[in-house]
């Protein structure tokens, strides 16, 4: 039985080619999902400056909470600040006996 080289490699080409292509797809997946995450910290920022704005126009929270318009972007921003920046505190198991 003679084997090929050429053959075999062109087979060994062809899966990694598949497989390049799935890691390809993953990469243009993920720079997708980056892309939508910078565009809605974009849109949460600007809808923080409106709120600003239209608060030093005039209206006052409670105005703008009756037409629907809480100031939800920074709400929703300090939830992730405390998620990320206030951990739980650690705690140690310490059995009874330790006290």
């Amino acid at each position: 039985m003679t084997i090929d080289i050429e053959q075999t490699k062109e087979q060994a080409r062809a899966l990694l080619n598949s497989r390049i292509k799935s890691v390809e797809e993953l990469v243009k997946a993920r720079q997708k999902v980056n892309d939508l995450k910078e565009q809605l910290a974009d849109a949460e920022r600007d809808d923080k400056r409106a709120y600003v704005k239209a608060t030093r126009d005039g209206w006052n929270p409670d105005e703008l909470k009756k037409l629907g318009l809480e100031p939800a972007a920074a709400t929703r921003r300090r939830k992730t600040q405390n998620k990320t920046q206030d951990p739980a505190p650690e705690t140690t198991p310490e059995s009874p006996q330790n006290n």
